[in-house]
């Protein structure tokens, strides 16, 4: 690959995304919304372009050139209530339609779309390409809807589609709203951070080593296959808060138990990146710990 399409680089994942393009030579044009204020997360090179377009306006967007490949990750409304807003969530499902069809302009031969865990629902067991899903919140039913209809019109647009469930992320430019940003904002400020009991069993993975991973199957994945993305191990939530802690202020207890679960929680997110590995010959490097201590 050349030349790539990203959508959503301004975030986490789509900064790693960006960066670890542009180490590989890659030449990237960056689709952010209008008057974005984190245009400044993006790095400074002569291979990064950034164009500015609402999701709204993809639909109509045109770009000049040809293009290898098409990395979407934007979406609107990924936190709170927002999540069951099911007309936002809709005009996502839309978005992404918008979206390959973009890509088919470019004259893109790959479409990877990042899907969430959210599609897999509540469940107890490692998290397979061919798992069954049951998502509950109107993010997942979107995520789910938008991931089977992208395959659909890429299949009939002749290019090759892969779905990237993308468990947790952190890392460099996360949201100020995730528990690794909020754990790490109360522990600097030497505030007790306010937590649920965290017995969760989660896989975190860091942005770079997922970035790396999205590039991975936009070169090489097999048409039409699901990936789960993450790093392949579990741990109570509260082990990874533990190392957060005593990475920044040991000093400072946390206060387990005090806030409910949210709807829809599930208990057990773990991929299995059995068959990802097999494709694409990915595996995750960094550490949990040397993630955290990269950027904190």
């Amino acid at each position: 690959m050349q030349s790539l399409i990203v959508t959503g680089a301004t975030g986490c994942v789509g900064s790693a995304v960006v960066r670890q393009a542009i180490a590989q030579g890659m030449d990237v044009t960056c689709i952010v919304h209008k008057d974005s204020k984190r245009v400044s997360n993006l790095p400074q090179s002569n291979l990064v372009h950034v164009v500015e377009c609402d999701l709204s306006d993809y639909s109509s967007m045109e770009l000049a050139g040809q293009y290898d490949a098409f990395i979407h990750l934007s979406w609107e409304k990924t936190f709170g209530a927002s999540r069951d807003d099911a007309e936002t969530q809709t005009r996502n499902i839309q978005y992404t339609l918008d979206a390959v069809k973009l890509a088919h302009r470019c004259g893109c031969n790959v479409f990877v779309g990042a899907g969430s865990q959210a599609e897999y629902g509540v469940q107890s067991q490692d998290l397979t390409p061919t798992l069954p899903v049951s998502p509950e919140s109107g993010y997942g039913i979107a995520k789910y809807a938008a991931g089977k209809l992208s395959a659909m019109l890429c299949k009939s647009l002749g290019i090759r589609h892969n779905w990237v469930r993308i468990l947790s992320v952190y890392g460099p430019n996360d949201g100020e709203n995730t528990l690794i940003s909020y754990a790490i904002r109360e522990l600097k400020a030497g505030r007790s951070p306010e937590l649920t009991k965290c017995e969760q069993i989660w896989d975190y993975l860091y942005a770079d080593d997922a970035a790396d991973a999205i590039l991975l199957v936009a070169a090489k994945g097999i048409d039409g296959k699901t990936y789960p993305l993450g790093s392949g191990q579990g741990r109570k939530l509260s082990e990874y808060i533990e190392e957060i802690r005593q990475i920044i202020n040991p000093s400072v207890k946390v206060q387990y138990g005090v806030k409910d679960y949210y709807p829809h929680q599930p208990m057990h997110l773990v991929a299995d990146i059995s068959e990802l590995t097999n494709d694409t010959g990915w595996q995750p490097r960094t550490s949990f710990e040397e993630g955290i201590r990269s950027f904190v």
